[in-house]
Protein backbone atom coordinates (compact mmCIF):
# COMPACT_ATOMS: atom_id res chain seq x y z
CA UNK A 1 0.00 0.00 0.00
CA UNK A 2 1.46 3.75 -1.04
CA UNK A 3 1.56 6.50 1.69
CA UNK A 4 1.41 8.54 -1.17
CA UNK A 5 -1.87 11.31 -0.88
CA UNK A 6 -2.58 11.49 -4.69
CA UNK A 7 -2.41 7.78 -4.47
CA UNK A 8 -4.70 6.85 -1.63
CA UNK A 9 -6.71 9.30 -2.40
CA UNK A 10 -6.47 10.79 -6.35
CA UNK A 11 -9.90 11.98 -6.57
CA UNK A 12 -9.00 14.88 -3.63
CA UNK A 13 -4.99 15.46 -3.96
CA UNK A 14 -3.69 16.33 -7.65
CA UNK A 15 -0.24 17.33 -8.71
CA UNK A 16 0.07 20.73 -10.17
CA UNK A 17 4.03 21.26 -10.13
CA UNK A 18 7.29 19.11 -9.71
CA UNK A 19 10.89 19.63 -9.58
CA UNK A 20 13.51 18.20 -8.15
CA UNK A 21 13.03 20.36 -4.96
CA UNK A 22 9.45 20.40 -4.31
CA UNK A 23 6.54 18.70 -5.24
CA UNK A 24 2.56 21.30 -5.44
CA UNK A 25 -0.54 19.61 -4.60
CA UNK A 26 -3.95 20.82 -4.68
CA UNK A 27 -6.26 19.60 -2.34
CA UNK A 28 -9.96 19.83 -2.58
CA UNK A 29 -12.55 17.97 -0.63
CA UNK A 30 -17.02 18.72 0.25
CA UNK A 31 -18.14 17.89 3.62
CA UNK A 32 -18.00 14.76 5.19
CA UNK A 33 -14.78 13.62 2.74
CA UNK A 34 -12.51 11.47 4.34
CA UNK A 35 -9.17 10.66 3.65
CA UNK A 36 -6.96 7.05 3.78
CA UNK A 37 -4.11 7.86 6.03
CA UNK A 38 -1.12 8.75 4.04
CA UNK A 39 2.01 10.74 4.61
CA UNK A 40 3.38 14.38 3.80
CA UNK A 41 6.61 15.15 4.20
CA UNK A 42 7.82 18.98 5.81
CA UNK A 43 5.53 21.23 3.64
CA UNK A 44 3.80 24.79 3.61
CA UNK A 45 0.23 24.41 3.43
CA UNK A 46 -1.70 27.92 2.10
CA UNK A 47 -5.72 27.63 2.43
CA UNK A 48 -7.74 29.26 -0.49
CA UNK A 49 -10.95 28.69 1.16
CA UNK A 50 -12.40 28.44 4.95
CA UNK A 51 -12.64 24.52 5.80
CA UNK A 52 -12.76 22.85 9.08
CA UNK A 53 -11.24 19.36 9.76
CA UNK A 54 -10.76 16.58 12.15
CA UNK A 55 -7.13 15.27 11.62
CA UNK A 56 -6.16 11.88 12.87
CA UNK A 57 -2.51 9.99 13.77
CA UNK A 58 -1.21 7.99 16.13
CA UNK A 59 -4.07 7.74 17.86
CA UNK A 60 -4.73 11.24 18.33
CA UNK A 61 -6.93 13.62 16.57
CA UNK A 62 -7.44 17.78 16.75
CA UNK A 63 -9.85 20.05 14.41
CA UNK A 64 -8.29 22.01 12.71
CA UNK A 65 -10.41 25.56 11.38
CA UNK A 66 -8.87 27.77 8.98
CA UNK A 67 -10.06 30.79 7.03
CA UNK A 68 -8.66 31.46 3.18
CA UNK A 69 -5.54 33.09 3.00
CA UNK A 70 -3.91 31.79 5.84
CA UNK A 71 -0.14 29.73 5.18
CA UNK A 72 0.81 27.20 7.68
CA UNK A 73 3.70 24.69 8.55
CA UNK A 74 3.04 20.92 8.69
CA UNK A 75 5.84 19.31 9.73
CA UNK A 76 6.66 15.87 8.25
CA UNK A 77 3.68 13.69 9.21
CA UNK A 78 1.50 10.53 8.45
CA UNK A 79 -2.58 11.18 9.23
CA UNK A 80 -5.78 11.11 7.98
CA UNK A 81 -8.97 13.35 7.81
CA UNK A 82 -12.31 14.72 7.62
CA UNK A 83 -13.94 17.63 6.73
CA UNK A 84 -16.10 18.02 9.75
CA UNK A 85 -17.58 21.27 8.25
CA UNK A 86 -20.36 22.87 6.11
CA UNK A 87 -17.90 24.38 3.63
CA UNK A 88 -15.69 22.67 0.53
CA UNK A 89 -12.18 22.58 1.55
CA UNK A 90 -9.57 24.08 -0.90
CA UNK A 91 -5.95 24.38 0.03
CA UNK A 92 -2.04 23.79 -1.42
CA UNK A 93 0.63 22.23 0.22
CA UNK A 94 4.11 22.70 -1.00
CA UNK A 95 6.08 19.51 -0.13
CA UNK A 96 9.51 20.07 0.16
CA UNK A 97 11.50 16.90 -0.88
CA UNK A 98 15.35 18.17 0.70
CA UNK A 99 16.12 15.60 3.22
CA UNK A 100 15.24 16.41 6.91
CA UNK A 101 18.09 17.58 9.02
CA UNK A 102 20.20 15.04 10.77
CA UNK A 103 19.85 16.34 14.36
CA UNK A 104 15.41 16.54 13.53
CA UNK A 105 13.64 14.61 16.61
CA UNK A 106 10.18 13.72 16.03
CA UNK A 107 7.56 16.04 17.92
CA UNK A 108 5.50 15.48 20.67
CA UNK A 109 3.00 18.53 18.80
CA UNK A 110 -0.43 17.64 17.76
CA UNK A 111 -0.81 16.45 13.98
CA UNK A 112 -2.05 18.91 11.70
CA UNK A 113 -0.73 22.72 10.71
CA UNK A 114 0.78 24.63 12.95
CA UNK A 115 0.63 27.95 13.91
CA UNK A 116 3.79 30.60 12.82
Amino acid sequence: MSDDPTITNPELYKVIFENDRVRVLEYRDRPGDKTQPHRHPDSLMYTLSAFRRRIASAGRHVEVELQPGQVRWVGAQEHSGENVGDTDTHSIFVELKDPQPRDFAPSDAPPGPSVG
